[in-house]
């Protein structure tokens, strides 16, 4: 059977999800976590969360899924610590450092991936795979097809999103909190400006999705592969997770559940499974009204209710024995026994003590989370034992084992530290530039350019010639299952047409590439923010890396390693990916003509970049341009050109080339402030 895996943002929410039937809490604790503004726990709550937990046959899964910087790394050792010494089950993971301080240091927990790693494809799943992960969880995108697709070929076990709020853009792809207001997804503290009213062609809340719902299509998920049923929340209050789980529980054993109480609880105008059924339209979008909050006050009362006292959750086997010398009562959950003596019976003067008189006492299981799946008792005739005795002797027992089954067993470390990495300075006088191009027929004539990458769909034979060895192959930041074997295909052809390298931007892209042996750069989308996940690329075979333009100038001049490494110095960079495209839901494609765009609250336009109408990006308002900042130490400059002419190109290319600043609009980015 499928687990059940129930958000938990504090102990009620925690609580709520075990007594309502939850397999599994997935759970954070203060830092390094993407929900860094729920209750989460901390040294002494999350070992009794734990403790409570596994006492239940409930497991603990800890979020350890944010983009973690170098200041950073000595203090997320000490949160492995704590959560290795509470004895959870596992972590959930997005960075390629916290994956090698837990692979290392604490082989035994089992490492799961987040769903900020972005996995979509069958390449996805199977780089996470190879880098030693447990699980990896499906994007929230994926059809149902493309789920039983990816099941069938990753061989681990496999997690998806089952109820609760979508993002709009692919997970771990999404910068708009952090370039708007400075509070990064990627860092926990997305602000969902994304909830705010963005609009298209008369169409209002054009980036806000309703909450998904796949509870009715749950068995149709588990027959597809799927090992594990995530409910979204862990910023939710207990009576969401509690209804969330008692609905998922229903409908995987086949039973009705009660759409009507999960709808108001909590929704944002109801809910959505077009990405499951592959209908991306307009009907998906939707967000919270009035209504909606008034709604949940209808049922919280009695939702709370269901879950107010403990549930029997754990079956005990009980064996009870008297005779004139004793009475002895055992007590097993199938791998802990225990024992409690009672008084010596006294002869009967009345009403001897008989088997039925012993099963109603030991039976009474309540206020505990047992309940006695067999009860046999082997009682010597004319004896009396009061039923007072035999109820001290079942608490007695009972709580015995409830005390065993709590108790907490620390993983064991390993020897592990991370090294002490010395910043890295580029041998090189000053940066090569690099340039991106969607449009190529804007790339200038003359050689000033080291590097030219160009969408994979606009790479020609006649282009690979003109440029050589310079020109890389961009790879599409989304890639579905369906598109993978023509992607593989046309690889196949440009390498034979002399393309030499492919530009990633997610992690398929780095199993792809090495698989049709082409040298893999590395984009910013993978979301390097520290030297032992640079150290780990290079350790990948990669040629090159753009770090994250999350952190800061300092932050990036003080990354370790040896990996030749560089940096988006201009461009209206991405700041989300969509698959189900806004402007496409809004106006349709035949008026978009893949020149969209949509506009903020405060009337400013974000342009969108189409691709190949199979995703589509949503592109900064305005574009970063730093070509007057001290750049060295880093290899190369990279130039995110989208929608400018020819001619602008050139003039943003002299701009880099004499270091001169420009007079049109522009940003610094995040690289001159500090990111929470």
């Amino acid at each position: 059977m499928p687990e059940i895996l129930a958000p938990a943002g504090g102990m009620e929410q925690l609580t709520a999800a075990v007594r309502s039937g939850a397999n599994t809490v997935y759970l954070g604790v203060q830092d390094f976590n993407a929900r860094r503004n729920a209750a989460n726990f901390d040294a002494q709550t999350l070992p009794e969360a734990v403790s409570y937990c596994h006492a239940r046959d409930v497991k603990v899964y800890v979020t350890v899924n944010i983009a973690v910087l170098d200041s950073e790394l000595e203090m997320l050792e000490r949160s492995a610590d704590m959560i290795a010494s509470s004895g959870a089950d596992a972590v959930i993971i997005q960075d390629l450092a916290v994956l090698k301080l837990f692979k290392e240091k604490y082989p035994t927990i089992k490492r799961y991936a987040s769903t900020q790693t972005a996995v979509h494809n069958v390449d996805g799943a199977l780089f996470l795979r190879d880098m030693g992960f447990d699980s990896v969880v499906l994007a929230r995108e994926l059809t149902l097809d493309e789920m039983r697709k990816i099941c069938s070929t990753c061989g681990i076990k496999t997690e998806a999103f089952i109820h609760g709020a979508h993002c709009m853009s692919l997970s771990g792809a999404c910068y708009l909190s952090s370039m708007i207001g400075g509070r990064s997804g990627n860092r926990g503290l997305c602000a969902q400006p994304c909830r705010l009213d963005w609009r298209c062609g008369g169409c209002d809340h054009v980036l806000s999705l309703k909450d998904m719902s796949l509870i009715g299509h749950i068995r149709e998920m588990a027959d597809a592969g799927v090992d594990s049923f995530k409910i979204e929340g862990r910023m939710k209050r207990p009576e969401y997770v509690s209804a969330a789980v008692t609905a998922c529980k229903n409908a995987l054993l086949g039973s009705e559940y009660d759409i009507g109480t999960l709808r108001a609880v909590f929704s944002r105008s109801g809910f959505t499974d077009g990405y499951l059924t592959g209908k991306r339209d307009a009907s998906m979008f939707g967000y919270r009204t009035k209504e909606d909050v008034a709604d949940a006050s209808s049922v919280l009362g009695a939702i709370a209710f269901g879950y107010r006292n403990e549930a029997p959750l754990v079956p005990v086997d009980m064996s009870f024995v008297m005779d004139s010398s004793r009475s002895v009562l055992t007590v097993t959950d199938g791998s802990v026994t225990i024992s409690a003596e009672g008084h010596v019976p006294q002869a009967a003067r009345t009403k001897s003590t008989d088997a039925e008189a012993a099963r109603n006492s030991l039976s009474k299981t309540g206020g505990t989370p047992f309940c006695a799946e067999s009860i046999t008792a082997d009682i010597e005739e004319g004896l009396f034992l009061p039923a007072s005795e035999l109820n001290r002797m079942r608490r007695d027992a009972l709580g015995s084992l409830l005390e065993k089954r709590s108790a907490i067993t620390p993983h064991e470390a390993h020897p592990f530290s991370f090294p002490s990495y010395i910043p890295y300075r580029s041998q090189k006088e000053k940066p090569e530039l690099w340039g991106r191009f969607y449009d190529p027929d804007t790339i200038p004539d003359k050689d000033v350019l080291s590097r030219v990458i160009v969408p994979s769909d606009k790479v020609t034979p006649e282009l690979i010639a003109a440029y050589g060895d310079r020109l890389t192959v961009q790879l599409p930041a989304a890639l579905f299952p369906e598109d993978e074997p023509a992607m593989h295909e046309r690889l196949e052809i440009l390498k034979h047409a002399g393309a030499g390298s492919v530009w990633a931007d997610n992690i398929y892209g780095i199993r792809l590439g090495k698989d049709l042996n082409l040298r893999v750069y590395g984009g910013f989308g993978l979301n390097v923010t520290n030297s032992s996940a640079l150290s780990d690329m290079e350790s990948l075979g990669l040629s090159a890396m753009t770090v994250s333009f999350e952190i800061s100038m300092k932050q990036i001049k003080d990354l370790g390693g040896r990996m030749p490494r560089g940096i988006a110095v201009y461009g209206s960079l991405p700041l989300m990916h969509y698959r189900n495209c806004p402007v496409r839901a809004s106006i349709g494609c035949a008026a978009c003509r893949g020149h969209g765009s949509l506009t903020d609250r405060m009337d400013v336009s974000f342009p969108v970049e189409c691709c190949e109408k199979k995703f589509s990006t949503l592109l900064n308002s305005v574009p970063l341009h730093i070509a007057e900042r001290d750049l060295t130490g880093l290899d190369f400059s990279l130039l995110w050109f989208t929608r400018e002419t020819a001619s602008e190109v050139k003039t943003i290319i002299g701009d880099f080339e004499n270091c001169r600043k420009t007079s049109r609009p522009r940003t610094s980015g995040l690289y001159y402030r500090e990111l929470l």
